[in-house]
């Protein structure tokens, strides 16, 4: 189940946002969301923005790919880069951003929702600009090395 989205570039953190408690994550809440997404992309990257240059990627969960959501992004004009089907580890936010969260957040206890949602912001928010580039460079990798491997399936010490 998610809990929080997350969309970050080479620089850092474009936006995020929580699931509300109970809400699904569906093909309507996700179109929100992207709408949302652009509004930041517009303030934070205007450069992209007005080249129309930024590019999104996002895994292969169901309210990615439904019908309803890739019809509101080539309606809006939004780039996507492909997911590979049969990597789920491939997305920087599942291989670098959740595991550094997870390992800074393990440990401890929170006595309420709100508690662990600031210390997740600001523990995003510490994550510096080099590290951000460093993950794009071995997303690189990942790709030149699923692109050599003609899709076919590698273990995860070639990554290293």
């Amino acid at each position: 189940m998610k809990v929080m989205l997350v969309f970050f570039d080479w620089q850092g953190i474009i936006h995020h946002e929580f699931v509300p408690r109970g809400q699904t994550v569906n093909k309507e809440f996700y179109i929100a969301v992207l709408k949302r997404l652009r509004e930041a992309v517009c303030r934070k990257r205007p450069q992209l923005w007005t080249n129309q240059s930024w590019v999104l990627y996002h895994d292969n969960a169901p309210a990615h790919s439904l019908f309803l959501v890739r019809n509101f992004l080539v309606k809006n004009e939004t780039t996507v880069v492909p997911q590979p089907p049969y990597y789920p580890d491939f997305a920087p936010v599942d291989f670098f951003l959740f595991p550094k969260l997870k390992s800074t957040l393990k440990g401890r206890r929170f006595d309420t929702t709100d508690e662990i949602q600031k210390k997740s912001t600001n523990e995003l928010f510490a994550i510096p600009k080099e590290a951000f580039q460093k993950v794009f460079q071995s997303w690189q990798k990942r790709w030149e090395l699923c692109v050599a491997s003609e899709g076919d399936y590698f273990e995860g010490d070639k990554l290293e």
